[in-house]
């Protein structure tokens, strides 16, 4: 029941708390001594720098030093070792001098003295630089100061200085971010490649230490952690136990990485979120490496690195694949991207919360249309969203399908920066730089129009309280919607917005005892509550506003809560409403991904009963970024993204089927009804909350303590070797194949001959779909991979979790048991027809017949292929089953980049084609007409595809640049690296 004084107190507190191309030869040349964007007046000084940062042993986790201080790090770095001496010797030969070394300024403190000195884009008296976005600008400033005329040429810097007109032309550019950043689900793997390449280095008679980041390198385990335990005040602790317990030989793996690799710097377990670490913390906005001053920019190995972008820093996902490359000293290869000028203005409405904003925002920018474009937002509407509410919009750029959603430094950003700890000093110099080089928008000046390839524009005033789903991140439904979408959904057939429940059992209700207690579920109940994910648990806005409803919420919802850092769990606790937090269930269970990348841990038995033997369609509520099928958990079949005060909300009404307006959540001590509105916070008083208890002195500490590790961390014993001790009997860590039976010559290019259709998908599969992060199925190939090597099933842990061992992924490959596979007449889950036979097999066991056959195989698929998390295990999974090509109507970004990476031959229907229209079976053997010689084929050129049963069709074949058809020539991008080094 509800204690009426206690009700506006409650929600209160949850709504507070959330708050035109290379060159051939440049693409095939020698890229081993392709280095850091350190650059000053000669590369040869960019290498040496590299080089040190190379050697440099201040890069592991204990090494008791401020590591994001590059001076403090180079007092501790070895000497450069001969290998690496005669690597800079050659690379002397090759490189010239900077062309633009005039350029070259430096730029003085207030009080006297300079900061250092940087490449002046005003000193290029170039008239079009004024009108570029800010986010082109700092692509510019990065070709400038890598310039040589052999890794980056002046016709590169010609390109980007000359967007406006080359942009549209799809010209190619290189571009050489100044760090990566790595979670440890995509990070185990990357570690385990580089690893593997050493030995592959070892095997081919070269050096070892040539396989070393060349730029700095961050890795946040932050994935691993379970919800197993909740509703109690020692879940921390114990999830944490759990974790370690399960991922033991995963942790002690990364830290012998962070010894064996330099320049790696690993954070433990129970720090917080990758991303929210990485604004909080690792984020420069500008470096200052030994006095030469440039932009910070990062990669990373999760789509959701583009939360960086809030801060005005340059960052967006990659693949692994694409991400060890750039670690390695090899220059991205992009296509110079459009600009899509988003305007803001006005302000939100009193209680609309920044996850509403972020949902509207997602939903316009993809009908706009914005795949492999920047968004860049400006307008007087900026000044009234803080720092937090922009991460969060930057955060969903995979959401709306853009690389970046960008937000040039402003004076909110530089507030930001002092808040949470970042030395007045250094804020200082970051304004000074930023200013002087044309990169700060000050709104308080009048605004030199720029130019944008697009426009969009929103008055915050419009956005209304939202939420998603129930199957995807852009299908926005309005709060007072929610009720008549929800029946259209029990309605509808089975798709995105739809579950097919007949009219007759809509209104089922399952009873059932729950510890002995008497419970019941219908269809929409909410059986999962989550306040999770790096998109809302860094704003205080929304986090605090999430603890103010008193009324119990049912037992048999599974709450939790898992900020994204420490520092949230001191502002709670400031503010008093962790206890309110609490009241409910949502204890806090620890700091990672947890519910949103899949981690929600087991329902309790009698629920996950209940919902499977009376087929109840159970509801999720996160405040999460992905609501994918089968990516929350197996058993909710409808999920809700929502704001964690509206997280809260749903768990106390106990099902998504209700009307916030009309319909009351429960009752007070005094037997009123309860509404909504009477619980609701009003925007003053969450900002009221969040002046008072979010402190500087909070960051400071956190990220202090951050650097000492944690006990089980640090008694982590791992070998100090070089080269690392594969153990075949190992379920978690395993030697792949990639590199086996490697030379030093080419395989060349290839077209397909004859190939099967493994599997025939429609639109929008994910890479959820193609390679799960979550529960292992106990029926699948994984599962019994497992128990035959002794793992009883309680300790199966996660696909993600098992990254590290090819086997279980390779057997994990599309084993979504939501999986929709045309082949199959409707039926769902991972399997297929094995066409020669026309048997239905589990899908890796169709794969391993055809591959023992030597038989190729294809997939055709529609539009969205490969969309949400940035995933190189859904394109090394298909290579190892034997796919040769994939033919879809379009692709998302990075998974496209990550098939090329692969040796994978991703092709484009043609506009009007799909399988369906081309009368496509999936039942055909297909063959694809590419040259041998990979100089005979062009980017994007179109190739023919003919079937045995006479059809022929054209497409389009999406190697997007020269270097990606270099990549081909090699097999991968990885054998290409391999043997660059290796002749160098």
């Amino acid at each position: 029941m509800y204690a009426s004084s206690a009700v506006p107190s409650l929600i209160r507190a949850s709504k507070a708390r959330f708050t035109t191309s290379l060159s051939f030869c440049r693409a095939f040349a020698p890229r081993a001594l392709q280095v850091s964007p350190l650059t000053t007046q000669h590369p040869l000084h960019s290498f040496s720098t590299a080089v040190r940062s190379l050697r440099c042993p201040a890069s592991r986790w204990s090494h008791g030093v401020d590591w994001r201080s590059p001076l403090s790090l180079r007092a501790q770095c070895r000497n450069v070792s001969p290998v690496i001496e005669r690597l800079q010797r050659k690379f002397a030969t090759m490189a010239s001098e900077n062309p633009f070394k005039g350029i070259l300024t430096a730029l003085p403190k207030p009080g006297g003295g300079e900061f250092g000195k940087f490449y002046s884009l005003p000193a290029l008296n170039d008239p079009r630089i004024d009108k570029l976005p800010y986010s082109i600008r700092i692509l510019l400033e990065s070709a400038i100061r890598n310039c040589d005329n052999f890794q980056v040429t002046k016709e590169d810097v010609e390109k980007i200085v000359d967007w406006e007109k080359t942009a549209p032309k799809l010209v190619e550019i290189p571009f050489k971010p100044a760090r990566v950043l790595l979670q440890d689900f995509t990070g185990v793997p990357v570690v385990v490649d580089l690893a593997c390449m050493r030995d592959a280095m070892n095997k081919l008679g070269s050096d070892l230490d040539k396989i070393n980041p060349l730029v700095p390198v961050d890795l946040v385990i932050d994935h691993s952690v379970q919800v197993d335990v909740a509703r109690s005040e020692n879940a921390v602790q114990a999830n944490m136990e759990l974790e370690f317990q399960r991922n033991k030989e995963r942790f002690g793996f990364l830290k012998w990485g962070s010894n064996a690799f330099h320049n790696m710097l690993v954070v433990p377990p129970g720090s917080g979120i990758v991303h929210q670490v990485n604004l909080e913390y690792l984020g420069r906005v500008i470096f200052n490496t030994e006095g030469m001053l440039y932009p910070d920019s990062v990669v990373g190995t999760d789509s959701h690195t583009t939360m960086i972008d809030g801060l005005g820093v340059a960052g967006w996902g990659v693949g692994g694949i694409e991400a060890e490359a750039v670690m390695l000293g090899q220059p991205m290869s992009m296509v110079l991207p459009g600009v899509v000028g988003f305007k803001l203005s006005g302000k939100l409405q009193n209680g609309v919360t920044a996850t509403d904003l972020v949902l509207t925002v997602t939903q316009m920018l993809r009908k706009h249309g914005v795949v492999g474009k920047f968004v860049e937002f400006y307008g007087d509407g900026m000044g009234k969203l803080s720092l937090a509410d922009r991460a969060t919009i930057a955060n969903m750029s995979p959401e709306y399908g853009a690389t970046m959603g960008f937000f040039p430094v402003d004076h909110v950003t530089l507030q930001y920066l002092k808040l949470t700890g970042r030395s007045d000093e250094t804020v200082a110099m970051i304004e000074t730089y930023l200013r002087a080089n044309k990169m700060f928008v000050d709104y308080t000046e009048p605004q030199q129009e720029r130019v944008y390839s697009s426009y969009l524009e929103l008055d915050l005033a419009d956005v209304e309280p939202c939420i998603s789903g129930p199957k995807r991140p852009h299908d926005r439904v309005l709060l007072k919607d929610m009720k008549a979408d929800w029946h259209a959904c029990l309605d509808n057939k089975v798709g995105f917005k739809g579950f097919a429940v007949p009219k007759d059992v809509q209104n089922k209700v399952a009873k059932f005892s729950f510890h002995g207690q008497p419970a019941e579920l219908k269809h929409g109940s909410v059986v999962i509550a989550a306040i999770t994910s790096c998109t809302n648990t860094s704003n205080p806005s929304v986090m605090l506003g999430s603890g103010l409803v008193a009324k119990k919420v049912k037992p048999w919802v599974k709450t939790s809560l898992a900020p994204g850092s420490g520092v949230v769990t001191k502002y709670l606790l400031q503010s008093g409403l962790q206890k309110y937090l609490n009241e409910q269930g949502f204890h806090i269970v620890g700091y990672g991904c947890t519910t949103c990348i899949g981690n929600s841990g087991e329902l309790d038995e009698s629920v996950a009963s209940a919902i499977s033997e009376n087929d109840i369609v159970a509801a999720a509520v996160l405040s999460g970024n992905r609501n994918f099928e089968g990516r929350v958990h197996p058993l909710t079949r409808a999920n809700y993204l929502a704001s964690p005060p509206l997280v809260v909300a749903y768990a106390l009404a106990g099902t998504v089927d209700i009307d916030f307006e009309k319909e009351p959540i429960g009752k007070g001590k005094d037997g009123k009804d309860v509404y909504f509105k009477d619980i609701w916070p009003s925007s003053e008083e969450v900002a009221e909350v969040v002046q008072s208890s979010v402190l500087p002195d909070m960051f400071k500490s956190t990220y202090e303590a951050i650097t000492k590790g944690n006990p089980m961390w640090n008694q982590l014993s791992v070998p100090e070797a070089s080269l690392y001790s594969w153990d075949p009997q190992s379920t978690y860590i395993h030697e792949p194949p990639y590199f086996k039976n490697m030379t030093m010559d080419p395989p060349g290019a290839h077209g397909v001959k004859d190939a099967y259709c493994l599997l025939n998908f429609g639109d929008s599969i994910t890479t959820d779909h193609i390679s799960p992060a979550g529960s292992i199925h106990k029926d699948s190939p994984a599962a019994r991979y497992l128990l035959e090597r002794g793992v009883e099933r309680k300790d199966f842990n996660s696909y993600g979790s098992r990254r590290g061992n090819d086997e279980v992924m390779a057997r994990g490959t599309f084993a979504n048991i939501r999986l929709v596979n045309k082949l199959l007449n409707g039926e769902v889950g991972p399997k297929t027809v094995h066409v020669p036979t026309g048997k239905k097999l589990n899908l890796f066991d169709a794969a391993t017949k055809y591959k023992a056959a030597g038989q190729d195989t294809i997939i055709l698929a529609g539009s969205e292929y490969g969309s949400g998390s940035s995933r190189d295990w859904a394109a090394k999974g298909p290579m190892l089953l034997g796919v040769k090509a994939v033919i879809a109507k379009s692709f998302e970004r990075i998974h496209r980049s990550n098939l090329v990476g692969m040796g994978i031959i991703p092709l484009c229907f043609k506009a009007g084609d799909d399988a369906d229209t081309l009368g496509l079976t999936g039942h055909e053997r297909y063959s694809i007409d590419l040259p041998n010689n990979i100089k005979d084929i062009r980017p994007g050129q179109d190739v023919t595809v003919t079937t045995d049963t006479g059809k022929s069709f054209t497409c389009t074949v999406r190697f997007d640049t020269e270097v990606e058809l270099a990549y081909f020539n090699h097999g991968g991008i990885l054998p290409y690296v391999i043997r660059n080094l290796a002749n160098n």
